[in-house]
């Protein structure tokens, strides 16, 4: 535990705010050479790829003597901001929880990793154990999309990702499609209302719609660990001035996705909802796009690596270990994208993107112990 606690420590006192989500943050530079330099302290591969200009992701491997299957841990470098907080990247300990920036979210995975590779050095294992500590997370996820471009520097077979999950195996997750609507009506001096169509007011019937969408998704669960998709409106903008009928109005709306849906299919269901508005008003003008969008992830709970994590962590734990599905989305969807398979199982703690934050140690500790069982029973 001494080992761990001091080098759990040296994470949480870096600086690591992503700079995409404050100006000005420090990024993840610091981070990456920490990371890189404990790996050449300990006599391992270390590869550092710049994933964006100034922001660099840090992979180091115990090498295999070859023949085995490959296992990859992964976990982000970056933080979200630090704003209410008094002392972010002072860790402090606190009745067996470590509190700071990071200490939850998730440094504490990412220290476990690099534990569980130093002991994978004398396991004499076939196969290659890598840990990859990756930028932007908590925004782009330009980290592990670099990452995945270059996949044949470091290919594993499998991959474990070690965001907080309470000790629990997540298997799934959702993904999200950003929709931009626009309805487009006609502009009228408020006096002669006769002469223009409102946009905004029509815009209403999108909004109601969107309502009993949502309520129909959340009505009809169709995956036994996500439930549903959902949806919600989250910006609207309209109008030039109060005494003028609005031409135009704008509204982003996300819908979250299961597995199952895609951005096509989302997009084809909001184009039908504007259709069916359409077909009982002809006044109504309207378009819908997608933006951006992320996939949403699972894996079989009998999958083989499913099934070897839930026997080592149940050995670790002496206890049951549930399977679960998240609600958020995580890099696990990049991965699976790319057909390798990626299950998530991390610490227990509090306070991710809250101003207190923390992570209890022994949770941390059972984490390593976990991992290093894993890598010596896959990659053997």
């Amino acid at each position: 535990m001494h080992e761990l606690l001091d080098l759990l420590t040296d994470l949480v006192a870096i600086d690591s705010v992503n700079p995409d989500l404050v100006p000005g943050g420090a990024g993840e530079a610091a981070m990456a050479e920490f990371v890189a330099e404990w790996g050449r302290q300990n006599g391992l591969d270390v590869q550092v790829q710049e994933a964006a200009a100034g922001r660099p992701n840090t992979v180091l491997i115990a090498r295999g003597s070859g023949g085995g299957k490959s296992l990859m841990l992964n976990a982000h470098t970056d933080v979200v901001g630090v704003s209410g907080m008094d002392t972010p990247f002072e860790p402090k300990i606190v009745d067996g929880c470590m509190y700071g920036r990071g200490a939850y979210d998730m440094k504490s995975g990412l220290a476990a990793c690099m534990l569980a590779l130093k002991r994978a050095q004398r396991m004499a294992l076939s196969g290659d154990v890598i840990v990859s500590a990756v930028a932007d997370e908590e925004y782009g996820s330009v980290g592990a999309e670099a990452l995945l471009a270059e996949w044949e520097r470091w290919p594993a077979d499998a991959v474990l990702i070690a965001e907080p999950t309470e000790l629990a195996i997540s298997i799934a997750h959702r993904g999200f499609v950003w929709l931009e609507y626009e309805v487009n009506g006609v502009a009228a001096h408020g006096s002669r209302p006769q002469l223009g169509i409102d946009a905004i007011v029509k815009m209403g019937k999108v909004l109601t719609a969107l309502d009993a969408l949502d309520q129909k998704l959340c009505a009809q669960p169709r995956h036994d660990l996500l439930g549903s998709g959902s949806l919600h409106a989250s910006f609207i903008e309209g109008g030039e001035e109060i005494s003028m009928i609005p031409a135009r109005c704008k509204l982003l709306a996300e819908r979250r996705t299961i597995p199952g849906e895609s951005a096509a299919s989302v997009e084809a269901e909001a184009q039908a909802l504007l259709d069916e508005i359409a077909a009982t008003d002809p006044d109504f003008k309207a378009r819908v796009k997608a933006t951006f969008s992320r996939s949403p992830y699972g894996i079989a709970a009998d999958h083989a690596l499913v099934r070897t994590l839930k026997q080592h962590a149940e050995a670790c734990l002496q206890s049951d270990v549930p399977v679960i599905g998240s609600s958020w989305w995580m890099d696990a969807a990049l991965f699976g994208d790319h057909g390798i398979p990626t299950v998530v199982l991390g610490p227990a703690g509090a306070g991710a993107h809250a101003r207190v934050e923390w992570v209890n140690l022994e949770s941390v500790a059972r984490c390593q112990e976990i991992y290093t069982a894993l890598v010596a029973d896959y990659c053997r």
